[in-house]
């Protein structure tokens, strides 16, 4: 087994709690909570597959399948301590996060594609799992308010692209990206750093108004 493989079963259990821990919080039954662990875990690393014109991986061993069910039974048995933990989602859904953006890279690299694709491909394996996550539990997608989540991933990449321009060692550049993009996810949240949000003429209006 690869590094990247390892890096590519901790982003899908680490993605899978959070899908879980969440779906737990709804209030939903085992088998949906493992239905959106799942979806949380492969969805974006399906899309990137359909789209780069490959089988979607999890179709080729169902080892993704029970990584998900392994987290099921971790959030069950510990779910006293999982499900009441505030931090908890935001904890592994910036890991699951961070591995995915390395995986994306390097399945698209590996499948040929220009770094640009690449970076494209890490952002979409990041975060359509989440998005998809986010709809199946009836909430706004993490990744269309404010806080830095697409962009976090599209900031690994650069750090990815720029290891590998200064010929740094492979695992060296997959750590780096991985813990670029947690640290950025953290100190967007610390220091209340945001994309600045749309608004129209009313908005402004009724600010002023204030």
């Amino acid at each position: 087994m690869h590094f990247i493989d390892v890096i590519d079963y901790i982003g899908t259990f680490a993605f899978a709690i959070s899908g879980i821990r969440l779906a737990a919080a709804k209030r939903f039954d085992w088998f949906g909570a493992y239905v959106v662990g799942l979806v949380t875990a492969i969805g974006g690393g399906t899309m990137r597959d359909l789209l780069l014109g490959i089988t979607p991986f999890w179709m080729l061993q169902p080892s993704y399948l029970i990584v998900t069910g392994v987290a099921l039974l971790f959030v069950i048995l510990f779910r006293k301590h999982v499900v009441h933990m505030d931090n908890t989602i935001f904890i592994f859904d910036a890991v699951g996060l961070s591995l995915f953006v390395v995986v994306g890279i390097e399945r698209s690299l590996d499948a040929g594609f220009p770094f640009w694709v690449a970076i494209l491909m890490g952002m979409i394996t990041g975060s359509i799992g989440s998005v998809t996550r986010d709809i199946l539990i009836n909430e706004l997608p993490l990744i269309f308010r404010k806080d830095i989540y697409a962009l976090a991933c599209v900031f690994g990449g650069f750090v990815f692209l720029l290891c590998h321009k200064l010929g740094m060692d492979k695992v060296f550049t997959e750590v780096a990206t991985a813990v670029a993009v947690v640290l950025l996810r953290i100190v967007a949240v610390k220091f209340h750093i945001s994309v600045p949000v749309m608004k129209v003429e009313d908005d402004d209006e009724k600010e002023k108004e204030k």
